[in-house]
């Protein structure tokens, strides 16, 4: 597919030899970008300051500043800009250097034309994309930071007020509170209004990785450490320099992975599976669980060193049977949200069906309430929603058992649906004795996958065997 060129687009050429200046000026001229050129990477940094190039070609080698000072500091200076390496001195390990330092892809002298604008049309796309992403960032910004943790009642201030004070630290945060009652929306926040907020965010699942897997997802891996190590590929704490890293459900890492968390929480460095060089990084460390660590630690399943270099600050996410005055909030939020996703025409909620949803037990939290206003969105007849539109929810709970007819024919075979799909979960797990990673091999769903379901139809291997 042939990438349209932005009007307007500027191409700033860095390179010693002044030929070498005029042949880039003229080729990429004659394509009708706005070219300037420097001769090296002090006069490449005084002329972005007035020309603020939407791409960057630097010569690798060059007197006064390499090519690759030249992008770090171009780059401070102008984010926003792609960077391209060439030079005569191509090898992988300087390519794979410059990559690492901000540049965008490498060339080698001498050039081909064509190669030449192939990659500089992939770097002008790239730079519109993130102009896009960075505009679309903007428009969700409501969804950001604390403004994402809603909730009028006092509870809900006091939560959003604690958040406020951890996020002004760089300890690491415990994040305990039942499932559904949004965890990651308060590690995202944390994060947003740290000194961390202009670095990544890096999210790790502790719950959904495979147990083998867990080393290299959090530390990477070197190329044939293992048999699909097909490339070197970073972990999520390479990832993550200098921003944070969210261990969601900390409380399934396995034993094993616990040692090594542990290391990396010490002594802030790693190695790669593979390798034994050890790499350091500046990362703040939130982590999150719906489970008892203290009890896991009682039972030997939890490490209590790594219990207690997590348990630094500690953050408590209400259920929402806590705060049920918030609910016709939640419920018009959500119907704003994704009314012009779904295409539908519903705009409002019903007394009635906010009297419905706030008498309820949630045992899914806000995430159920959210399931629960979609899925109802999507079968509204209406413009606004009713008790009617909510049928599915009548006995949820997933107790096999009577059903009132008049909720109509549909909500009685979902319902049915629902407890079906329980009994074949609770069945295959009682026959891989509850070994989640094996019931969800069978299942053909994902551990992660399972585990939702788990939550959402009440299983629990204590009252359930």
């Amino acid at each position: 597919m042939l990438m349209e060129r932005p009007r307007g687009t500027k191409i700033l050429i860095v390179d010693d030899e002044e030929k070498i200046r005029q042949i880039l000026g003229a080729i990429l001229s004659g394509e009708g970008y706005e070219v300037d050129a420097a001769a090296d990477g002090i006069e490449a940094l005084e002329k972005g300051e007035t020309f603020r190039p939407d791409i960057l070609i630097v010569d690798l080698q060059m007197p006064r500043m390499d090519g690759i000072e030249t992008i770090v500091r171009f780059k401070e200076r102008f984010p926003r800009s792609a960077a391209i390496i060439l030079t005569a001195h191509g090898s992988i390990e300087s390519a794979v250097q410059a990559i690492k330092r901000g540049a965008y892809d490498y060339l080698t002298k001498p050039f081909d034309n064509d190669q030449l604008l192939m990659v500089v049309r992939r770097a002008v796309e790239l730079v519109r994309l993130s102009g896009e992403l960075e505009r679309l960032k903007e428009k969700l910004e409501p969804y950001r930071g604390l403004d994402a943790i809603m909730g009028g009642g006092g509870l809900m201030q006091e939560t959003r007020e604690q958040i406020r004070k951890l996020a002004g630290t760089d300890a690491t945060v415990l994040i305990q509170g039942e499932s559904g009652t949004g965890k990651e929306l308060a590690a995202r926040a944390i994060h947003a209004e740290s000194r961390r907020s202009g670095k990544p965010l890096v999210i790790v699942d502790c719950a959904a990785i495979p147990d083998l897997l867990v080393e290299s997802s959090f530390f990477g891996h070197e190329k044939g450490a293992f048999t699909d190590a097909h490339e070197l590929r970073a972990g999520a704490f390479e990832e993550a320099d200098g921003g944070s890293v969210f261990l969601d459900e900390i409380g399934e890492l396995p034993t094993g992975a616990q040692a090594k968390l542990l290391r990396i929480l010490q002594e802030r460095e790693f190695t790669r599976v593979g390798s034994s060089k050890s790499i350091r990084v500046d990362v703040r460390v939130i982590a999150a669980t719906n489970k008892d660590l203290d009890a896991r630690v009682n039972e030997g399943t939890f490490r209590e060193d790594l219990f207690y270099r997590l348990n630094v600050l500690k953050l408590r996410m209400p259920p929402l049977r806590e705060h049920a005055g918030d609910i016709p909030l939640y419920a018009r939020h959500f119907i704003r949200k994704y009314r012009e996703v779904f295409g539908t025409r519903v705009a409002d909620v019903s007394d009635g069906a906010l009297r419905m949803l706030s008498s309820r037990t949630w045992k899914g939290n806000i995430r159920e309430l959210e399931n629960a206003v979609q899925r109802a969105m999507l079968g509204a007849p209406g413009d606004m929603l009713q008790p009617a539109d909510f049928g599915f929810l009548a006995d949820s709970a997933g107790r096999t058992g009577r059903w009132d007819p008049a909720l109509g024919l549909e909500a009685c075979i979902r319902k049915l649906s629902e407890q079906t799909e329980r009994e074949i979960i609770l069945e295959t797990l009682n026959q891989k004795g509850w070994n989640r990673t094996e019931a969800a091999k069978d299942l053909k769903i994902s551990r992660k996958t399972l585990f939702n379901k788990m939550q959402q139809f009440g299983l629990d291997r204590e009252k359930n065997e």
